[in-house]
């Protein structure tokens, strides 16, 4: 099978990584959830040739994508987070990071969140992180007409999707042991929400 190709994956990817590069460590293992097509795990498996970089999407076509990406890479992993446990490779070290991109917004609310926040306290060493990409509502700030828009969009197609509340969340994360230690702003009003598995006060 061909890959599969996103638009908005070949526009976000360049500013994700530049995001990451400044809180990564030179190496370590990390683990993406929802790598939908894979653009964003070839990108950043390429640019840090020091990482582990293992990807996973519980749908086959996503799955057939990322081989195509990344012919040499690691298999891809069937993992859908409402899943207990998560699937992961026997004997795999404590994980430096999760990264996580636009998926909470087409998701089951909140219980796909909870999956996510709880599997990360599992599998995350005690100083690794998790980062979350994509649109939300933050409390206090003006939301952007066009997501706005994108949120009236994904509410249509699905009454369960939609913007997710940032305290709601980071409330969701609270609950399983972790932190937001902060959160900045990407370009097309996206955020990326880098969460401490042990944050310190």
């Amino acid at each position: 099978m061909s890959a599969l190709h996103s638009p908005a994956a070949d526009r976000n990817k360049q500013p994700i990584l530049d995001a990451l590069l400044t809180l990564l460590p030179p190496s370590g293992t990390a683990l993406e959830i929802a790598s939908g097509s894979g653009q964003h795990a070839a990108h950043f498996a390429a640019a840090l040739p020091r990482w582990h970089w293992l990807a996973s999407d519980p749908r086959p076509e996503a799955l057939s994508s990322i081989r195509a990406l990344r012919p040499e890479g690691p298999e891809p992993l069937p993992l859908d987070v409402l899943q207990e446990p998560w699937p992961l490779p026997p004997g795999l070290p404590p994980l430096d990071a999760i990264f996580c991109a636009n998926m909470l917004h087409v998701s089951p609310w909140p219980a796909c969140c909870a999956a996510l926040m709880q599997g990360a306290a599992r599998h995350l060493r005690p100083d690794g992180l998790l980062l979350i990409y994509g649109p939300f509502v933050v409390p206090g700030l003006a939301t952007a007409a066009s997501n706005l828009a994108f949120d009236a969009d994904l509410r249509v197609r699905d009454p369960a999707w939609g913007l997710r509340n940032l305290e709601a969340v980071q409330q969701q994360a609270d609950e399983a042991g972790l932190g937001l230690r902060e959160y900045r702003s990407l370009p097309a009003n996206n955020l990326l929400l880098i969460f401490n598995r042990n944050p310190q006060p």
